[in-house]
């Protein structure tokens, strides 16, 4: 199968593209840079020259492919913008093929207690612009097409990902870990190497499928900065910081950290087989 991959060369498409690979699947992967070419090419995929907003080169891509995996996000204020063309473009493109789309459980908000993808949705202010966009993804399930969203809780491992970036860089940098409000606040997290193997499932999901992507570890906020704090050698070094001080050191998605949230992946692991295998995550951020 060939697959066209959008943020190929980020921290979940490298994951990503290593386990296309893995299964004999032909990769090719956008890039911006002679830098992400490099990544890629390394991990065994073909680039496409280009970015998020070159419509025509995503159409072109897509057509070419068996499969898409949309994994990228364009930063800026356009985000919402720029997500929603990059999407349409390489839906044309794909026509009948499956065509997968990044979302993320955050849109869900505060969850009371276990929930699924059927919850209702409560999006923070960083997360808000993805609603309209995944419906406008999933509706063209009723023209024949075969798209697919795939919504990651928050993902660790490979030391990366917001968890070293908000986290284990300030702890290191400021000495001690910060943790918005009491930390009694719940997070869904994966793997960034299961979350892999879920994309992966995905592309043989059946259209208009929604998958969360999370491995039913619901850990504290508070354990997540403790063991953030052992593994930058500073053991119980934690800075309690109030939403408004979370939001001036970190920006808008403090208010994201401070959901409550326990999403379960039972879907995906009943309708796709996924089986998440990385389920000790505080001891592996503990030991990052």
């Amino acid at each position: 199968m060939k697959v066209f991959v959008t943020g190929g060369s980020g921290y979940i498409g490298r994951a990503t593209i290593e386990a296309l690979v893995r299964r004999g699947n032909e990769v090719a992967a956008l890039v911006r840079s002679d830098a992400s070419e490099r990544v890629v090419t390394g991990l065994g995929a073909s680039p496409v020259r280009g970015a998020l907003s070159d419509v025509s080169v995503l159409r072109e891509a897509a057509r070419a492919a068996d499969g898409v995996l949309h994994l990228g996000q364009h930063a800026g204020a356009d985000s919402a913008e720029v997500d929603r063309a990059a999407a349409e473009a390489m839906q044309d493109g794909a026509g009948p093929r499956p065509y997968v789309h990044t979302g993320g459980v955050w849109v869900y908000g505060d969850t009371a207690g276990t929930v699924d993808e059927d919850a209702p949705l409560s999006p923070p202010r960083l997360t808000a612009w993805r609603v309209d966009n995944e419906k406008r993804v999933l509706a063209r399930a009723a023209t024949g097409e075969r798209p697919v969203v795939v919504m990651p809780g928050l993902v660790y491992g490979r030391s990366g990902g917001l968890i070293e970036m908000f986290y284990a860089a300030s702890g290191r940098e400021k000495g001690a870990v910060p943790c918005v409000g009491d930390g009694s606040n719940h997070w869904s997290l994966v793997h960034v190497e299961d979350l892999a193997e879920l994309y992966v499932l995905a592309l043989a999901a059946p259209a208009g499928s929604i998958y969360a992507g999370v491995s039913d570890q619901w850990p504290t906020a508070l354990q997540v900065s403790e063991a953030v704090s052992r593994a930058i050698g500073r053991p119980g070094a934690v800075r309690h910081l109030s939403i408004d001080e979370a939001t001036e050191e970190m920006g808008p998605v403090a208010e994201a950290f401070a959901l409550d949230q326990r999403l379960t992946g039972a879907r995906a692991r009943r309708e796709l087989g996924w089986k998440p295998v990385r389920l000790d995550a505080l001891t592996e951020l503990a030991n990052s």
